[in-house]
């Protein structure tokens, strides 16, 4: 292996840091966040939201979520939907 070997290894070598580096970079400007950021622009209304939640134990939760404006009482337990229940109307 002579010096020109040696060079070029070195190169490539600080070629490919290099580049590493600059994707991490890109990738920390650019990264996930940068979709919810281009959605966030077009802020389109959304038809469903969760109001609130709460846990009842390991295996059940409770959510009250809006559609529509309407609200509804789900009973969520063991990964799937155990009631639907109509929200108390506060007028």
């Amino acid at each position: 292996m002579d010096l020109t070997d040696l060079v070029r290894a070195m190169f490539a070598l600080a070629l490919t840091l290099g580049l590493i580096g600059l994707a991490a970079v890109a990738l920390r400007k650019y990264g996930p966040d940068a979709i919810s950021r281009i959605s966030a622009q077009k802020k389109k209304e959304r038809r469903l939201r969760i109001v609130e939640t709460l846990t009842l134990d390991p295996a059940r939760r409770i959510l009250i979520i809006e559609c529509d404006g309407r609200e509804r009482m789900i009973l969520l337990g063991e990964g799937r939907l155990v009631a639907d229940l109509p929200a108390r109307a506060d007028a």
